[in-house]
């Protein structure tokens, strides 16, 4: 959840596959009006995260009433959710497979390995790192990050996965008013190519995930795909006051790509300003809120978990992810050998579907 100043409301970034929330049908994007019998409009101004936060906690197995309006509607619904202890992977794959483990293949037959990051935790490098080696063990070929709807998190996650993949140069770079610029570069040791890579992202991507795809983007390593990102590269330091009992939110630098440019959004930044990270050209795939309805329709009910390992069959089709096998399939082509291109001529057209 985070506070919209722009529009003083408390807007869900992304509810996390598996939790409480997620289960109950609270949306990216949705704005959240009451929490119990408390409106959220009446929260202590500076004071709603924090107010909000306090509000959803509660013992385990009880249920908390959560009304929400989600984007694009115009009547608000009330949900039951039951509270829960968190603990859910940061890396996911596109389906549960029959035991409860992630398939990280969006293309078996191409070993087309696919991982959705939902944000940056402190173990979050240690498992993308985990996913790569088990794919590469299976001969993966190429890969798609999906960022969408992630909103951050560890700035030191950001930069080890992004140093997973990129070879030298910088990561990302601080700069501050009064504080020295501070700069990550990557290392050339655990790095991981020689495969065609895209990273998805949309409005919702966020802080370290932008981090994360202006990097592979200015590296050229990665295609990016989607939706201009949400444009949040500001450092903040949370300092207490009053022996912990109060504190503020202080911003002291923002975060600046490999090529220098900044990362935010200002809150009198225009749309034809440079901020954020936009699709490479010809890859920006744009979704309207009945478009973007749909595509969280799609992936609820294929993140659930069944006992037999099986996934909704459905004619939907995600246009951003079919734009990235798009051309991780041209890649793979281009990049075939002789043997390879013989048997893919003499078969029929090349065409990648998302397994089912």
């Amino acid at each position: 959840v985070t506070f919209e100043p722009r529009t003083r409301q408390l807007m869900v970034m992304t509810p996390l596959p598996g939790t409480p929330a997620y289960k109950a049908g609270v949306r990216a994007g949705d704005r959240i009006l009451a929490i119990g019998d408390k409106q959220t409009a009446e929260f202590p101004e500076n004071r709603e995260l924090e107010t909000a936060v306090k509000s959803m906690k509660g013992k385990v197995g009880e249920i908390v009433k959560v009304t929400i309006l989600h984007e694009g509607e115009t009547e608000p619904k009330t949900f039951d959710v039951e509270r829960a202890i968190i603990k859910t992977p940061t890396v996911l794959g596109d389906r549960y497979q029959k035991g409860g483990e992630w398939s990280l293949f969006i293309d078996d037959d191409k070993k087309i390995g696919y991982m959705r990051l939902t944000h940056f935790s402190r173990n979050s490098a240690e498992e993308v790192e985990a996913a790569i080696k088990k794919l590469e063990a299976a001969g993966m070929r190429a890969l798609v990050l999906d960022l969408r709807f992630n909103p951050g998190g560890l700035l030191s996650a950001a930069t080890a996965i992004s140093d997973l993949f990129v070879e030298s140069g910088v990561i990302v770079s601080t700069k501050g008013r009064n504080t020295e610029e501070q700069v990550v570069k990557a290392k050339r040791s655990g790095t991981h190519t020689g495969f065609p890579m895209v990273v998805l992202v949309n409005r919702y991507s966020a802080s370290a995930s932008e981090i994360v795809s202006a990097c592979l983007q200015d590296d050229q390593r990665a295609l990016i795909v989607g939706e201009r990102t949400w444009g949040k590269g500001s450092v903040q330091n949370v300092i207490e006051l009053e022996g912990g009992k109060s504190a503020i939110k202080l911003t002291t630098a923002s975060y600046h790509r490999r090529s220098g440019k900044n990362i935010h959004r200002f809150p009198d930044s225009k749309e034809t300003d440079d901020w954020g990270v936009m699709p490479d050209a010809g890859y920006e795939v744009k979704l309207s809120n009945e478009e973007l309805k749909k595509y969280l329709d799609y992936r609820r009910d294929r993140d659930v978990l069944r006992e037999d390992g099986s996934v909704p069959q459905t004619d939907y089709v995600d246009p951003q992810l079919s734009k990235a096998l798009e051309w991780i399939t041209t890649k793979l082509a281009e990049n075939a050998n002789p043997e390879e291109k013989k048997a893919a001529d003499a078969g029929s057209p090349s065409k990648t579907v998302i397994n089912q």
